[in-house]
C-alpha cells in the first residue's frame, strides 16, 4: 500500500515540476525565496519544494488607457485629458523586483507628466501642439520607467477638453469669427463685383471709343477716296470733252475749206450757239444781268470765222 502512496507521491511531483511557458510569455523562477533563473517559452523543469514560479507575463507590446483627469494650463483655464500608451517589457526581472505593481505606477506616472506638459501651454497651444506634447511624454515617460525594465514606445493624447463655461465661450468666439468671415467675405465679394464692373464699363468705353475711331477713320478714307475718284472722273470727263470740241472743231474747219458755201452756215451755227449761251446763262438758279448788244453778234461771228478760216499752226 504505501508503494502506491509513494509512487502517487512521485508522479505528483514530476507533474508539478514541469512548466510550460506560452510563446510570448516569460516567467521568473525563485528558489527559497530568491530570484534564480527566468523562463523561455516551452517546457521547463522545476524543483519541486525548491522552485517556486514568481511571475509570469508577456513580453509583446501592451497598450494602456490612461484616465481623464483634470489639468489647468498656464492662462488658468480647467481642461480634461486622457492618452494612450504602447509599452513592453523588455526586463521581466526588473520589472517585477524594482517596482511594485508595474501598471500603477505608470499610470501614476503618466498622469503626472500629462498635468506637468498641460500647465506649460496655454488653451490655444493644447490642441495645435498636440504632436509636440506627444513627442515630450513619449521622452519622458521613456526615461522615468527605463529602470523598471519597460519600454514606453509610443504616446497618443485622445481628448482634450474644457470646462463647460470655457467650451461657451469658445463657441461664442467660434460664431464671432464665423460672422466675421462672412461679412470680410461678403464685402470682398462686393468690391469684386463694383471692380469687376467698373472695369467691363471701361473695357466697353474703350472698345466704343477705338470702334468710333476706326469707323471714323474708314469714313475719311472712303471719302478721301470718293473725292480722288470723283476728281478724276471730272478731269478725265473735261479731257474728253475738250478733245470731243477739238475733234468737232476740226470737222467743222475741214468743212469749211472744203466748201466755200458752208460759211454761211458755219455763221449760223455760231450765232445760235451764242445765242444758247445766253439762254443757258439766264436759266441758271444765281442771280445775274446779261447786257447783250444785238449788233456785236454779227461782229463775234466775224471774228470765229476769221480764226476758223485762218487756224494758228
Amino acid at each position: 500500500m504505501w508503494q502506491w502512496i509513494l509512487a502517487l507521491a512521485l508522479g505528483g511531483a514530476a507533474v508539478s515540476s514541469v512548466k510550460i511557458v506560452e510563446q510570448g510569455n516569460e516567467a521568473l523562477v525563485e528558489r527559497l525565496g530568491q530570484f534564480d533563473r527566468k523562463l523561455s517559452p516551452g517546457l521547463n523543469i522545476m524543483f519541486p519544494g525548491l522552485d517556486r514560479m514568481a511571475y509570469q507575463d508577456t513580453i509583446r507590446e501592451k497598450v494602456m488607457d490612461i484616465p481623464p483627469q483634470n489639468c489647468i494650463t498656464r492662462d488658468n483655464v480647467s481642461i480634461t485629458a486622457d492618452a494612450v500608451i504602447y509599452w513592453r517589457i523588455m526586463d521581466m526581472e526588473k520589472a517585477y523586483y524594482k517596482v511594485q505593481n508595474l501598471q500603477g505606477a505608470m499610470i501614476n506616472l503618466a498622469l503626472a507628466q500629462v498635468r506637468a506638459e498641460m500647465g506649460k501651454l496655454e488653451l490655444d497651444e493644447t490642441f495645435t501642439a498636440r504632436e509636440e506634447i506627444n513627442a515630450t511624454l513619449l521622452r519622458e515617460l521613456d526615461l522615468a520607467t527605463d529602470p523598471w525594465g519597460v519600454k514606453v514606445t509610443r504616446v497618443e493624447l485622445k481628448d482634450i477638453i474644457p470646462a463647460k463655461a470655457v467650451l461657451e465661450s469658445m463657441e461664442l468666439q467660434m460664431s464671432a469669427e464665423r460672422k466675421k468671415r462672412a461679412a470680410v467675405l461678403t464685402s470682398e465679394g462686393e468690391r469684386d463685383s463694383a471692380v469687376n464692373t467698373a472695369r467691363g464699363r471701361a473695357e466697353a468705353q474703350v472698345l466704343d471709343a477705338e470702334a468710333r475711331k476706326q469707323s471714323t477713320v474708314l469714313a475719311a478714307e472712303g471719302e478721301q477716296q470718293r473725292i480722288v475718284l470723283e476728281a478724276q472722273a471730272k478731269r478725265q470727263q473735261q479731257v474728253l470733252n475738250a478733245q470731243a470740241t477739238a475733234e468737232a472743231v476740226a470737222i467743222v474747219t475741214q468743212a469749211i475749206n472744203a466748201d466755200p458755201n458752208s460759211r454761211n452756215a458755219a455763221q449760223i451755227l455760231m450765232a445760235l450757239g451764242y445765242l444758247n449761251m445766253g439762254e443757258a446763262i439766264g436759266k441758271s438758279e444765281s442771280s445775274k444781268v446779261l447786257f447783250m448788244d444785238p449788233g456785236s453778234i454779227p461782229a463775234s461771228i466775224q471774228s470765229m470765222m476769221s480764226i476758223v478760216e485762218n487756224p494758228v499752226r
